[in-house]
C-alpha cells in the first residue's frame, strides 16, 4: 500500500481549520451593543450596571490600559431558531494564540448576577439548548483592558507595566458580539478529529494503531460534504467511533486530571486585577462543573479564596456548594502560592496556619498537600514545616524547567535537613497548564521517569492568569481518553485520590535529600531589593510584636492584638507570592508594595512601643530591650533592663595610608582604597582574608541574560567584571571608617564600625543605583580551606559544595541564604551575616603563592538593573547592612545573623522586664513567643535546633503553667506525642539536630 499518511494528515489540518471549525456556528445575528468607560478603577458591579452607556460598533477600539469597560449587549433570538441552541460569542479583541495575559470580561445579568468569565478560548455564553425562539437577550460584560506585557518579542521593555506610566492609548478592538447558532454535532465533531489526529500524531509511524486512526480519519473526511457540514457531521462521527472505542492496553500509564487555573496573585498585573481575575475563573469553573458531572477543579491560595468570599458573594455562594458537592476542592493548604526560598521560619509557618486554618474553618477541610505548581526552587527546611503543619505531601511543577540536569524521578519521597520526609510529584506533563492536546497527553507518558514501578501521574489541567480555566473541550476531550487505545488513561480526580493511588502503587519510592533548587531564575533572589527588605523587616518586626504583646498581655494585663496581627501577616504573607517577593512582577506591582511595607512597619512598631511602654511603665531609666532569641549584651533574650551605650571602635592611622580598626579581639585594616586588606583574628592568631587580595570588594558586572530578565542570571556574566577600587574619599570621624566611591552613574557610601569586646566588623552600605542591566557583588576572599560551606534556611541551615565536581554543582552559581553564610575548616570559620539580602555565590580558588593555600570567596548579591518587566528595576537609594565575623562557629553564625536583623531598642521607663520563656542552651533557638490563636490567652512557644546536633534544653516559663501540650504548627495536640514534663516550673526537652517543636502552655 502507498503511503498517503502525511497527505491524508495535511487534508486534516486544512479541512479542520477552513471548513469544520467555522461550522459550529452556521448562523449568527449580531447584538446591540453600548459602552460605558469607568474614569479610574474599577467600580462596584452595581454603579457598572447602572452606568448609561453609549452605542459602540464592532471593530470599534477601545480599553485604556488597566482600564475597566462595562459593555451591554442586547438582542433578539430569532423565531427561527426554536429548538434549537444558542450562545452570545462575545470576542473582546481576544488574541487566541495567547490563552491569558490580556483582556478579560466577567459577563452578568441585569440583576448583577454574574454568569461566567470571557477568556481568549472561552468566548461564549450559554443563552438556551433549547430556545423557543423571540427571547429577549441582555448582558452585561465588566471588561478589564489589561495591557499585554509579555507580547510576541518578550522581555522587551515596556512602561505598560504601571498605570502611572501606561498612557491612555486603546489596547483592543471589538471583534465579535453575536447571538449564534451552535450545531452540538459539528462540535462533537471537531472534538473527535482532534482526539484522534493529535493521538495519531504522536504514534509511531509504523504503528498499525497510527494508521488504523489514519484510514478512520480519511473516511469521516470523505464522509463530509463541506458545503453541509452540519448535515454531514453525524455521519462523519458514526464513522469515527470504531477508531475512538478501541479501548486503552492494560499496561497504559494512568493520567489523573485536575481542574486548575494557575492564577498568579500578582505578576503583570497589580493585586487588585487578581482579585477580578479569581471572580472570573471561579464562576466559569462552577458554571462548568454544572455542566460536566465528572469534572473536577482544584483550587489553592486560600488568599484567592478570600477574596471572592469578600468581594463577590454571589460566586462564593456557587463555590461553597460546589466544595459541599466535592467537586470544587482546595488544595495546596497555603495562604498564597509563596517562594519557598526566601521567606524565614515563622513566615514559612504561617503560610500553612492562615492556609490550612481558612479551609478548616469555611470548609471543615483539611488539606494533605502543599501546591506548589510554579515556585523557582524548593528550600531544604520545607519538608519539615509541612509535616509540623500536618501535612505530608507536595506537588510541583517548576523544577521541570531547569537548564542544566534532569531530575531523576517524578514521584519520590523528599527530605529534608531534619530528616523528615514528604512523598512528592511531579507531573511528567511538564506543564501547570494541561489543555489535554495529545502531545501533552503523549509526552506524560513517554516522560514518566518511574516506569515499571509505577504508572500513576497527574496533570493539572486548564488555562491559568487570566485564560479562565478547564474549558469545555478540555473536558471533551478527557471523556474520549478515558480509555482509548494507543493513549494514557485519564480520569478526572481529586488531588487527594491520586496521591493515595500513587503512595499504594509506589510505597518505597526513592530519596531525594536536601533542596530541590531550580536550574533557572537564580536572580529572582536579588532583583526588586526594596520588595526583598521590607518583606526581611516586616518577618521581624512581626516577631517583635507578638514577644512583646504576649509578655504585656500577661505581665501587665494588655490587650493582645490579635485581629491586627492576624491582618499584618496576611498581609505579609501575600507579599511573599512567588512572583512578588522574587521581584518579577510589573512596576505597578513593587510600587504598591513598598507603601504596604511602610505602613506594615508603621503598625508593628506602634504595637511593640505600646507594649514595651506597658511593660516598662512611667520612669527615667534608660532600658535596653533585646527581641533577639539570644543574650546581648547582658541583657537576656526577650528581656529588658538598663545598659548603658557602647561607642565603638575610634579608628587609628595605618602606616600605609587607610585606617586601623582594633578593640583587642579583632584588628581591621582598610587601605588607603577603602579596601579591607587584613581581619586578623588576635585570639587566634589567624588571618581572615587571603593573601594578595581585598574585601569589602564591590564588583560590577554586566548582567543581559538571554531570556527572563528580571528572573535569570546566566553563569556567563561571571566572564566579565570591573573590581571597584577607586575611592572618592576614605575618612575617619569616631563613629568608625567612611567610603564613598562613584561608578558610571552610581554613588556608594559605606560606614565600616568595630564595636568593643566583639569580633564583628560592621559594613553599612548605601548605593544611589543608577545603572542599566548590570549587577553588583560585594565579595569576601577568604584565607579558609572549605569544600562545603553553610547557608540558613528555614529551622535550621544547609550545605552546599564550594566545588564543581559534576554539573549538579555547577548548576549552583547562585544560591539563597537567610541571614548568615558559613565557611569554615575544622576548628576556624568565618560568618557573612545580612541585615536583607539572599543571592551570593561561593567559589574556591587554590593559590599559586608558593604554600597552595586555598581562598574562598563568598560574595553578596546587592543589586541588579534588568529592564524586563520593570524599565526601572531597583533604581535609586538603597541601604545594607553586613558583618563579617571571623573566628565564628555555626553558633556564632546563627547569633550574629539574628543579632543584626533585631536591633536592641531603648526607651525610658520605670521597671526593668524578665522574659516570658528563657532557653538554657543556645542551641535552641525560639523563633515565636505569642499568644495562642483561638483567644483562649494559652501561651505559644515555638522553638527549634538550630546548629544541626542533638541536644537537651530547658525551657523556664516566667508564668505559671498548669500543662504542656506539643502541638502542630496549628496550635493544635499532636496525638501520641508525649509532652513534657514540668519540674520546679521547668520543662526539659531533647532535640535532633534541627528538630522543630511548637509547644502550648497553659496558663493558670
Amino acid at each position: 500500500m502507498h503511503d498517503d499518511r502525511t497527505l491524508v494528515e495535511a487534508r486534516l489540518r486544512r479541512v479542520l481549520d477552513e471548513r469544520i471549525r467555522p461550522a459550529v456556528y452556521p448562523e449568527s445575528v449580531p447584538l446591540d451593543v453600548a459602552v460605558w468607560h469607568a474614569p479610574d478603577e474599577p467600580v462596584p458591579v452595581a454603579e457598572g450596571l447602572a452606568a448609561e452607556p453609549a452605542p459602540v460598533e464592532v471593530g470599534a477600539r477601545w480599553g485604556a490600559p488597566w482600564g475597566t469597560s462595562w459593555f451591554r449587549v442586547t438582542g433578539t433570538v430569532p423565531e427561527a431558531w426554536a429548538g434549537r441552541t444558542v450562545e452570545a460569542v462575545l470576542d473582546l479583541g481576544f488574541d487566541e494564540n495567547m490563552p491569558g495575559f490580556q483582556c478579560e470580561g466577567l459577563v452578568y445579568r441585569p440583576d448583577g448576577t454574574p454568569v461566567k468569565g470571557l477568556n481568549p478560548r472561552n468566548q461564549w455564553v450559554r443563552i438556551g439548548a433549547p430556545v423557543e425562539g423571540g427571547e429577549e437577550v441582555r448582558l452585561h460584560i465588566e471588561a478589564a483592558s489589561n495591557p499585554v506585557i509579555l507580547d510576541y518579542h518578550p522581555f522587551r521593555p515596556t512602561r505598560l507595566g504601571d498605570k502611572e506610566t501606561a498612557g491612555s492609548e486603546p489596547q483592543y478592538t471589538l471583534t465579535r458580539m453575536d447571538l449564534a447558532v451552535l450545531d452540538e454535532n459539528v462540535w462533537q465533531l471537531v472534538i473527535d478529529l482532534e482526539v484522534l489526529g493529535e493521538l495519531m500524531a504522536e504514534l509511531p509511524e509504523d504503528s498499525p494503531r497510527r494508521h488504523e486512526i489514519l484510514r478512520a480519519v480519511e473516511r469521516a473526511l470523505d464522509a463530509i460534504d463541506l458545503q453541509d457540514v452540519g448535515g454531514t457531521a453525524a455521519r462523519a462521527r458514526a464513522l469515527l467511533q470504531p477508531a475512538l472505542s478501541a479501548p486503552a492496553v492494560p499496561s497504559a500509564h494512568r493520567i489523573s486530571a485536575v481542574g486548575h487555573a494557575h492564577i498568579d496573585s500578582a505578576w503583570l498585573w497589580p493585586l487588585r486585577e487578581t482579585v477580578r481575575k479569581v471572580a472570573r475563573t471561579t464562576a466559569s469553573m462552577t458554571a462548568l462543573l454544572e455542566d460536566e458531572p465528572d469534572f473536577v477543579f482544584a483550587m489553592s491560595q486560600a488568599q484567592q479564596w478570600a477574596w471572592v468570599k469578600e468581594h463577590r458573594p454571589e460566586v462564593w455562594a456557587r463555590v461553597r456548594k460546589a466544595v459541599a458537592d466535592g467537586r470544587f476542592v482546595p488544595a495546596g493548604g497555603m495562604w498564597v502560592e509563596s517562594d519557598t526560598n526566601m521567606p524565614g521560619s515563622e513566615a514559612m509557618a504561617r503560610q500553612f496556619v492562615h492556609g490550612k486554618r481558612f479551609f478548616l474553618d469555611e470548609f471543615g477541610i483539611e488539606n494533605d498537600e502543599a501546591w506548589l505548581p510554579d515556585t523557582f526552587g524548593f528550600a531544604a527546611g520545607l519538608p519539615q514545616i509541612i509535616k509540623a503543619a500536618g501535612s505530608k505531601r507536595l506537588l510541583t511543577q517548576k523544577i521541570s524547567w531547569s537548564q542544566t540536569n534532569k531530575f531523576p524521578h517524578h514521584t519520590f519521597s523528599w527530605e529534608g535537613i531534619d530528616g523528615t520526609r514528604i512523598f512528592t510529584h511531579f507531573p511528567p506533563v511538564d506543564t501547570y497548564n494541561c489543555s489535554m492536546r495529545g502531545a501533552e497527553i503523549a509526552h506524560a507518558a513517554r516522560n514518566f521517569k518511574d516506569k515499571g514501578v509505577a504508572r500513576h501521574s497527574l496533570a493539572p489541567t486548564g488555562w491559568g492568569d487570566g485564560g479562565g480555566g478547564t474549558t469545555r473541550e478540555m473536558v471533551a476531550k478527557a471523556a474520549r481518553l478515558r480509555d482509548l487505545e494507543g493513549s494514557a488513561t485519564v480520569v478526572w480526580e481529586t488531588p487527594r485520590d491520586f496521591f493515595a493511588k500513587a503512595e499504594a502503587e509506589y510505597p518505597e519510592p526513592p530519596v531525594w535529600v536536601g533542596e530541590l533548587y531550580l536550574e533557572l531564575h537564580r536572580a529572582t533572589l536579588t532583583s526588586q531589593a526594596r520588595t526583598k527588605q521590607g518583606n526581611r523587616r516586616s518577618e521581624h518586626l512581626l516577631r517583635e510584636a507578638e514577644l512583646w504583646a504576649a509578655t504585656a498581655a500577661v505581665r501587665a494585663g494588655l490587650p493582645y492584638p490579635y485581629e491586627e496581627l492576624d491582618r499584618i501577616w496576611k498581609t505579609v504573607l501575600l507579599h511573599q507570592f512567588h512572583d512578588i517577593l522574587p521581584g518579577s512582577s510589573i512596576a505597578w506591582v513593587h510600587r504598591e508594595a513598598r507603601r504596604t511595607y511602610a505602613r506594615v512597619a508603621e503598625e508593628l512598631n506602634g504595637i511593640i512601643d505600646t507594649a514595651q511602654r506597658a511593660l516598662a511603665g512611667e520612669g527615667t531609666r534608660d532600658l535596653v530591650f533585646n527581641s533577639a532569641p539570644h543574650s546581648r549584651n547582658g541583657v537576656p533574650a526577650g528581656a529588658a533592663e538598663a545598659r548603658a551605650t557602647h561607642r565603638p571602635v575610634a579608628p587609628s592611622p595605618r602606616a600605609d595610608g587607610g585606617f586601623v580598626l582594633d578593640n583587642g579581639l579583632l584588628r581591621v585594616e582598610i587601605d588607603r582604597q577603602g579596601l579591607v586588606v587584613s581581619a586578623y583574628d588576635i585570639a587566634a592568631d589567624r588571618e581572615t582574608i587571603a593573601p594578595g587580595a581585598a574585601a569589602n570588594l564591590l564588583q560590577l558586572h554586566p548582567d543581559f541574560p538571554n531570556m527572563w530578565d528580571v528572573w535569570d542570571v546566566d553563569r556567563f556574566y561571571r566572564n566579565t567584571v570591573t573590581d571597584l577600587t577607586g575611592a572618592d574619599e576614605v575618612t575617619a570621624d569616631e563613629e568608625g571608617v567612611r567610603v564613598v566611591r562613584s561608578f558610571g552613574s552610581s554613588r556608594v557610601t559605606q560606614v565600616l564600625t568595630l564595636a568593643p569586646d566583639e569580633r564583628r566588623l560592621v559594613l553599612d552600605t548605601e548605593v544611589d543605583w543608577h545603572e542599566t542591566e548590570k549587577f553588583l557583588k560585594l565579595a569576601f576572599p577568604l584565607d579558609v580551606h572549605a569544600e562545603r560551606y553553610a547557608s540558613e534556611t528555614q529551622f535550621g541551615h544547609f550545605h552546599r559544595p564550594t566545588h564543581t565536581n559534576t554539573s549538579w554543582e555547577e548548576a549552583k552559581f547562585e544560591a539563597c541564604n537567610h541571614r548568615f553564610v558559613h565557611v569554615a575548616e575544622p576548628g576556624w570559620g568565618v560568618a557573612i551575616v545580612n541585615d536583607s539580602t539572599y543571592g551570593h555565590d561561593v567559589t574556591r580558588a587554590v593559590r599559586d603563592d608558593g604554600d597552595l593555600g586555598t581562598t574562598t570567596t563568598v560574595r553578596v548579591s546587592l543589586l541588579r538593573a534588568p529592564r524586563f518587566p520593570d524599565p526601572e528595576t531597583d533604581q535609586g537609594v538603597h541601604r545594607f547592612r553586613h558583618a563579617l565575623i571571623p573566628g565564628a562557629d555555626i553558633a556564632d553564625a546563627v547569633r550574629e545573623g539574628w543579632r543584626v536583623n533585631l536591633p536592641e531598642r531603648r526607651l525610658t521607663g520605670a521597671r526593668e522586664v524578665a522574659p516570658l520563656v528563657t532557653v538554657d542552651q543556645d542551641a535552641v533557638v525560639v523563633t515565636a513567643v505569642k499568644l495562642a490563636d483561638d483567644g483562649g490567652g494559652d501561651v505559644v512557644v515555638r522553638f527549634h535546633e538550630a546548629h544541626g546536633g542533638r541536644c537537651r534544653a530547658t525551657l523556664t516559663p516566667g508564668f505559671d503553667v498548669t500543662e504542656v501540650q506539643v502541638t502542630d504548627l496549628l496550635e493544635r495536640p499532636l496525638a501520641g506525642v508525649p509532652a513534657p514534663g514540668i519540674g520546679d516550673g521547668r520543662i526539659a526537652v531533647r532535640l535532633r539536630p534541627f528538630e522543630l517543636v511548637t509547644l502550648r502552655l497553659r496558663r493558670s
